[in-house]
């Protein structure tokens, strides 16, 4: 007997509505490997929707006063915590997380992402007014640089939802997002929560727009003439897409992209502690993280210590069930990533050692094993490209020269962390290494103060934090003679 799969919509002006040509794709549970639901398979027409939609709702949510945009923002994120245990469910089907952790890391730090946002609004930033020319008096507008795509990966499709759309609120632009085509159901459920603020509020119900599609669908949104700005979290490739697609009509290109974070491990360490951190911290949410740490460099002297200890470490974590709150991750999110990470394992070097792991987890779904890798050079595959996976890779350094050379030399510059009790060691080393965050004795830790973006092949523009609130915003200079 066949299970009728749940129909989900875009959002468009208030509205729910099925693609204009009635073009569905599949979205299948990374947990089970089976299809849960359809989303739209978006075209020309429905971006056109969305596109004008948010275009037309652009001049009054712009005109607003920044406190009434932060109302709308603040009871957003009220109906976040009214409605957490549907966004749980939604996310853990979306992606196969466990509900606990999603509960417990997910839902807490977006509804305080959105209520910094909501303070950001009324926190305009420029510089002095005042006379720079005799008999003239300068000053500076910030303003909302209009209608805004956005395109969500499929790693933290809520999370990074909350990322794109927050900022650009509450700057006074419209939105139209475009979720993962594996990861379109937690996105669906915000256009609702939001659309239902708006309502309540009497805001134009084109303000907030939600696509569903393929890569297809996201050029188009990239291409369109009504997007001031194009926003993208996702792969080097699909960013250097974007930022040719948008070069074209000079939008303004907003780019988080992948990572390969080293985590440099001094022989000072303490190094219980730092396993214990670095494990979490390599194979939380199935090492689908772009400042996951799965790049470690240990110093030569403790490194077989440090490996015997992280290969533990690795036997000791469980991935699982949604339901098994023993887990610490669930599946990889689709068969093509389950197959890359594969990949990876199967073209490892002979030098290569496999310490734990390196498998397929289970008969269904797309659960893979923590796994330690040690023996590798720095010019492996495995070391200079992106996995994004449970895959952790060790290397050992003589000192500290060669730690920060051998952490530098990949094309990613996301982030980082140093493992030292050495305080000068720290300060030198979070100088040099090239990458837009550094943490010392820690890794992963996010704030909304802080910002969040990378360097060289990880892509510009912030996330998080008043640096991203500016990225979605334009400065204009007005000069008034004050001869009347």
């Amino acid at each position: 007997m066949t299970t009728a799969l749940r129909r989900l919509r875009n959002y468009i002006d208030g509205e729910f509505r099925d693609a204009a040509d009635g073009r569905t794709t599949e979205v299948v549970n990374p947990a089970t490997g089976e299809a849960y639901a359809t989303a739209p398979l978006s075209a020309a027409a429905d971006v056109d929707a969305a596109m004008a939609a948010a275009e037309a709702a652009f001049p009054a949510w712009r005109d607003l006063i920044p406190a009434e945009r932060q109302k709308v923002l603040l009871k957003i994120a009220d109906r976040f915590e009214e409605r957490a245990e549907e966004l749980i469910a939604a996310e853990s089907e979306n992606c196969g997380k466990p509900l606990a952790l999603v509960r417990s890391e997910e839902i807490p730090p977006m509804v305080d992402q959105i209520r910094f946002f909501a303070g950001a609004a009324r926190m305009l930033e420029g510089r002095a007014s005042g006379e720079y020319m005799e008999g003239f008096t300068s000053i500076i507008r910030r303003e909302p640089v209009g209608v805004c795509a956005q395109v969500a990966p499929w790693n933290y499709p809520m999370m990074m939802a909350v990322w794109k759309f927050a900022p650009a609120l509450a700057a006074g632009n419209t939105v139209v997002i475009k979720p993962s085509d594996t990861t379109p159901a937690s996105t669906v459920l915000i256009a609702d929560i939001i659309g239902s603020v708006l309502d309540e509020l009497g805001h134009p119900r084109g303000v907030f727009n939600v696509i569903c599609g393929d890569r297809e669908t996201g050029r188009l949104m990239v291409e369109h003439k009504v997007p001031a700005m194009a926003s993208i979290t996702g792969s080097v490739r699909a960013g250097m897409q974007v930022a040719e697609s948008a070069s074209k009509d000079l939008k303004r290109v907003h780019l988080e992209l992948g990572g390969k974070a080293p985590v440099v491990v001094f022989e000072d360490t303490d190094i219980p502690k730092a396993v214990e951190d670095i494990s979490v911290a390599g194979y939380f949410n199935a090492g689908q993280d772009c400042t996951a740490a799965t790049r470690v460099l240990v110093h030569e002297s403790i490194h077989d210590e440090f490996v015997a200890a992280l290969a533990k470490a690795a036997a000791e974590t469980k991935t699982g069930a949604v339901d098994d709150e023993d887990v610490l991750y669930g599946p990889l999110n689709n068969a093509n990533q389950l197959k890359q990470v594969k990949g990876f394992i199967e073209r490892l070097p002979a030098h290569a050692k496999i310490e734990a792991g390196g498998e397929q987890v289970g008969d269904k779904g797309y659960f893979f094993a923590p796994t330690v890798i040690s023996g590798l050079k720095q010019e492996d595959e495995i070391v200079q490209q992106e996995v994004f996976g449970p895959v952790i890779t060790v290397q050992s350094f003589a000192d500290e020269k060669q730690a920060v050379e051998w952490a530098n030399g990949v094309e990613y510059a996301l982030a980082s962390s140093v493992w030292t009790k050495d305080h000068a060691r720290a300060m030198r080393m979070s100088k040099t290494l090239d990458f837009g965050c550094v943490w010392i004795n820690t890794h992963i830790p996010l704030v909304a103060e802080m910002p969040h973006g990378g360097f060289k092949k990880s892509g510009y523009g912030k996330d998080l934090s008043a640096y991203g609130f500016d990225d979605y915003t334009r400065i204009k200079h007005v000069m008034t003679s004050l001869d009347g």
